[in-house]
């Protein structure tokens, strides 16, 4: 039998206080632009023209379709247990009068994430989608800038989403976990 290379190695995975640890004592900077994904500290994609707009786009359609019903956070942690926290592009959070500066997010405060993916389709659906489900998010949007698609995915289980939809009606998109929350994206892919 064949030995693995991965099989010879011995990792460390960090919990999500080491990384924070690394922060506070600046081996990871504030610019460094990392997650912790299981308890490795993953380097993200930099972030092209074309996603910060679509992510500036969502912010301002996001705030005006939800109001004061939730909170509209860019680029910001989720704390998903002891060994994840992934900075979603946005999230839609519950109402908290602190905006989380107690405390980052749990999954019991997520209403929503969304990731933009263009060079990060294959991550973004094959490591941070799979995590998101295991730990309950209720619901995902991938905004897929390559084939100019929403994709939503709900009902998350420990084997991923049981529901998957590529939504051809962009004007009236549901928020599943605000009752009575749609938001007008038809101007989403320009």
């Amino acid at each position: 039998m064949a030995t693995r290379p991965e099989d010879l190695i011995r990792r460390h995975r960090y919990t999500v206080d080491e990384y924070r640890r690394m922060g506070e004592a600046g081996i990871l900077g504030e610019d460094d632009r990392v997650e912790l994904i299981e308890g490795e500290v993953i380097e993200m994609a930099p972030i092209g023209t074309v996603h910060a707009g679509t992510v500036d786009y969502l912010v301002g359609v996001l705030l005006r379709g939800v109001g004061d019903r939730a909170i509209v956070r860019s680029q910001n942690p989720v704390a998903l247990g002891s060994r994840s926290e992934p900075q979603p592009d946005l999230t839609l959070l519950q109402p908290r009068p602190d905006f989380y500066r107690s405390r980052h997010p749990t999954p019991a405060d997520v209403f929503l994430v969304v990731e933009v993916a263009d060079t990060t389709q294959r991550y973004d659906r094959q490591v941070k989608l799979p995590l998101y489900a295991r730990h309950g998010i209720p619901e995902v949007w991938i905004v897929d800038l390559e084939s100019n698609a929403l994709h939503v995915f709900r009902d998350p289980s420990a084997d991923g989403y049981r529901s998957e939809a590529r939504v051809a009606d962009l004007g009236a998109v549901p928020v599943k976990g605000i009752p009575g929350i749609t938001v007008d994206l038809r101007a989403l892919f320009g």
